[in-house]
Parts: C-alpha cells; sequence; structure tokens
C-alpha cells in the first residue's frame, strides 16, 4: 500500500486546511486509515482516523477543530482542520492499518504563524 499525502502549506493562526491521503490500494479493504502528526522536537501524536466502516474517531486534544472523511471512489482520506493555531505546526502523516502490517506515507508539512 502506498500512501500520498497531500494539502500541507503555510497558514495564518485561524486559518484552515484540508490535507488529502490518496492510497494506491482499496481504502475499503483496510481496517483502518489515520492522520498523526509530528511537531519540531516532539514525538508523533495521534489526530484521529477513520474505520473501513467509515467511523471516524478523534484524539481529545481535537476537540471538535479538525474532522476526517473518506471518499471511498477515489480512495483518499481527508483531515479538515480549522481555527488552526502555532501549536498545529507539525508535519502531517498518513498510516493505514492490515493487521498485522501499518503503512505510511512521507508526510506533508504544515506550518501555522502570523
Amino acid at each position: 500500500v502506498q500512501l500520498v499525502e497531500s494539502g500541507g502549506a503555510s497558514v495564518q493562526p485561524g486559518g484552515s486546511l484540508t490535507l488529502s491521503c490518496s492510497s494506491s490500494e482499496s481504502i475499503s479493504g483496510l481496517n483502518h486509515m489515520g492522520w498523526i502528526r509530528q511537531a519540531p522536537g516532539k514525538q508523533r501524536e495521534l489526530v484521529g482516523g477513520i474505520t473501513n466502516g467509515g467511523l471516524p474517531n478523534y484524539a481529545d486534544w481535537v476537540k471538535g477543530r479538525f474532522t476526517i472523511s473518506r471518499d471511498s471512489a477515489n480512495d483518499t482520506v481527508y483531515l479538515r482542520m480549522n481555527n488552526l493555531q502555532p501549536e498545529d505546526t507539525a508535519v502531517y502523516y498518513c498510516r493505514a492499518i492490515i493487521p498485522p502490517r501499518v503503512y505510511w506515507g512521507h508526510g506533508t508539512q504544515v506550518t501555522v504563524s502570523s
């Protein structure tokens, strides 16, 4: 499975972005797809994900600012981020799980600054 993220950019605080993760395989066959981010100098942390049944789930800190969705016809998962803050600056990675294997994309940079 190959995953390619896109949509990262530099935005001002309060701005919005939508990241995309395109899969080389049908996402309907993937057990779970998720978004993980890594801020400079910090460990990777889970943002959230979506099951093969289409049920999204989020880390507690997301607090409604982010929305994960999918387009099964195009094998793409999205991460919509609203009200971005400087602490959201990170590389955002897409991850797919087909137990017992885990697949990663190369990441896309999101920078939030004024």
